[in-house]
């Protein structure tokens, strides 16, 4: 059983191709519930997400796919929000979705994941970064909004790791994680960045099994291409730490299917 819950569209103004391209991709990869997540609207960054007028449109695109390919594949409407104060509105979290992502992409207004502002690492203390980073992901768990940790250990991307061990770090997030009954994805979009692994890395799954954390499964895909990417691997990994089933959602309500 394969599932891909994070994928986009190119109402996100990053991604390529159509979302019926996407859908076709998912059922060639053998995917058995495919999750469309794209970014949210807010009134920050705005050239990287959809318009607040363009959610109807998202949400019509959708729901014709799911139409469309009811006998062939389970669509699913979610979309993926940026955790920042001020800025998350209450009209993205009032729609009827699946589930929710949350993800972390800002410190301090700084879009550590984009490479137009990869300057930003330079004469920076890793080991403070990273514990800035992971007290954003604990308050995100914390607010009871979302479903989805998205891309838990995002910060590595291009390389910048700390000193301290990150099972440290990341302790108190994922305790907060647990406690909120989230789960966590194994993102694959880290081998197509200079990382070159999934998102979060062995080390803080394996923590996480320890933890009794519900895992599930995205390609975080911004062209078809990218849908089911190093699927196989990631399953191998959840297996090799202690998986076998992962999460999918509807209307909210989560369940768990057999990888």
């Amino acid at each position: 059983m394969k599932v891909d819950l994070h994928n986009h569209t190119p109402l996100c103004h990053h991604a390529n191709g159509t979302p019926i391209e996407y859908v076709q991709k998912a059922i060639e990869a053998g995917i058995k519930y495919f999750g469309f997540s794209d970014h949210a609207p807010m009134k920050f960054d705005e050239k990287y997400r959809m318009s607040f007028d363009e959610m109807k449109i998202y949400e019509k695109t959708v729901r014709e796919l799911q139409s469309e390919f009811q006998n062939q594949i389970e669509i699913l409407f979610a979309y993926e929000v940026d955790f920042l104060d001020g800025y998350m509105d209450k009209r993205v979290f009032e729609q009827k979705t699946d589930y929710f992502i949350g993800s972390v992409h800002f410190l301090n207004g700084w879009g550590f994941d984009n490479p137009e502002f990869i300057g930003g690492y330079e004469n920076k203390d890793m080991d403070n970064i990273w514990k800035e980073y992971f007290d954003a992901i604990e308050k995100m768990a914390k607010s009871g909004l979302f479903d989805i940790v998205g891309h838990i250990d995002l910060l590595k991307i291009f390389k910048y790791l700390p000193k301290t061990d990150v099972r440290i770090l990341s302790k108190n997030a994922l305790k907060a994680i647990k406690k909120a009954d989230m789960t966590i994805e194994i993102n694959t979009a880290g081998f197509r960045k200079p990382i070159n692994e999934q998102y979060p890395s062995r080390t803080i799954l394996e923590v996480a099994r320890e933890l009794d954390i519900i895992i599930t499964f995205g390609s975080d895909a911004h062209e078809s291409e990218h849908v089911g990417y190093k699927s196989d691997e990631a399953q191998s990994l959840a297996k090799e730490c202690g998986y076998d089933k992962c999460a999918v959602f509807s209307r909210r309500d989560i369940s768990l299917v057999k990888f």
